[in-house]
């Protein structure tokens, strides 16, 4: 009976982490899993080892069994770049950007920053995308504009999971989108402009991967940003 119950217990989650209806990340409560399906969380705990062997869920100590993320490198490579084009992007749109437009991407950070003591890595993350498209769109580039909208593409399928998976991120990057806005509005050099929106980019990157592999020197680089 048990083997049935397993079965039908990796069938379930199999389908969902399919699906993305528990997306990279996404941690697997055992017992909320077990209620459920009606059943112990022992045929649910052999599900999640069988997914585990299978590269699809990542067990960790003190946290538990998460969705596997995406691959790290392609996460890194594909930041890096997003980095570096977004940059430039900003860097170009700057002189294009009104006072409005300007007020609009503050009120969105408004709107991130109210989310902080309550927070929902979803909308967070959809108002976060909306606030750098603010200032990215109107790049009279339309090559580096492409490679920006390339790079949030491919980012699609992991975009809640790194502030899902590193909250305290949100702050930071709050503040630093603040700090971006106040370069714009008091017509800093582009370059200045360019490397302030890569390092805020590269910084979110930095967060997620030391977040998935601790070291004391990690901890204490992240804990300054």
């Amino acid at each position: 009976m048990t083997g049935s119950k397993s079965e039908r217990a990796y069938v379930w989650l199999r389908a969902r982490i399919s699906a993305r209806e528990f997306g990279p990340g996404y941690r697997l409560v055992l017992g909320a899993i077990a209620d459920e399906l009606g059943m112990s969380v022992v045929p649910v705990r052999e599900a999640i080892r069988r997914l585990e062997a299978e590269g699809l869920v990542t067990f960790e100590r003190n946290v538990g069994a998460r969705v596997t993320l995406v691959d790290q490198s392609e996460y890194a490579h594909t930041m890096q770049t997003l980095g570096i084009v977004e940059g430039a992007a900003t860097s170009l749109s700057a002189p294009l950007l009104d006072e409005d437009t300007l007020a609009r991407a503050e009120a969105i950070n408004e709107r991130m920053k109210a989310l902080l003591d309550h927070f929902d890595a979803h909308i967070f993350t959809d108002l976060n995308r909306e606030f750098h498209s603010v200032l990215y769109e109107p790049c009279p580039n339309p090559h580096i504009l492409d490679l920006v909208h390339r790079g949030w593409a491919r980012l699609s399928g992991i975009r809640d999971t790194t502030f899902a998976y590193v909250p305290g991120r949100a702050q930071h990057s709050v503040e630093e989108h603040t700090r971006i806005l106040e370069l714009i509005r008091a017509g800093a050099e582009p370059i200045e402009i360019e490397l302030a929106a890569r390092n805020h980019r590269w910084r979110t990157m930095d967060a997620f991967l030391h977040a998935l592999h601790p070291t004391p020197t990690d901890s204490r680089k992240t804990e300054g940003r």
